[in-house]
């Protein structure tokens, strides 16, 4: 039977915040085998595919007054490269330098997901365009994938500009 650690984020959303790191921060806490469970004002539907990423399968529940339970179970964990879109068929090839850069860092969720997404479906063939964000777009990854871009990103030295690079399909 799994152990689950509880994690309420409802506080931090009904006061308007953001509660990913602090998501994140008790995933890092856990122990081999322990699980998550999250109360939430809302059904965190992107949240599932981070997690699943992560290695956890969800199950979910509705409270009352529209809030919700997850569990978040340990599963297989999904091989893949960290920083890197699943899709690595470009093998070493250089990616052309970006024709669109944006610089989303002063604007708010989810104006930085709905601009990189306009942009990227205007890209041609193999094109890509970069974007500088103030936290890693961890929402916008399946969404991309699912259109079928490829993504590279990672945090400047500065330790607070994400640099994300998309390329449209080929």
């Amino acid at each position: 039977m799994t152990a689950y650690i509880d994690v309420d984020v409802r506080p931090i959303l009904r006061a308007g915040g953001e509660p990913f790191s602090v998501i994140m921060a008790a995933l890092e806490r856990l122990e081999p085998g322990q699980g998550l469970r999250l109360y939430a004002t809302f059904k965190p539907i992107p949240l599932f595919a981070v997690m699943a990423d992560k290695g956890f399968a969800h199950s979910a529940q509705p409270l009352e007054g529209d809030e919700w339970e997850v569990l978040f179970t340990p599963a297989e964990p999904p091989k893949k490269e960290p920083g890197v879109s699943p899709s690595t068929d470009w093998g070493f090839a250089p990616w052309p330098e970006p024709l669109v850069k944006l610089d989303n860092r002063d604007l708010e969720p989810p104006e930085p997901m709905v601009k990189i997404l306009a942009a990227a479906d205007k890209l041609g063939p193999g094109e890509t365009l970069s974007a500088l964000l103030r936290r890693e777009p961890v929402f916008l990854f399946p969404q991309l994938e699912k259109r079928g871009f490829r993504w590279l990103g990672g945090f400047l030295p500065d330790g607070t500009t994400y640099e994300l690079t998309v390329r449209a399909p080929i």
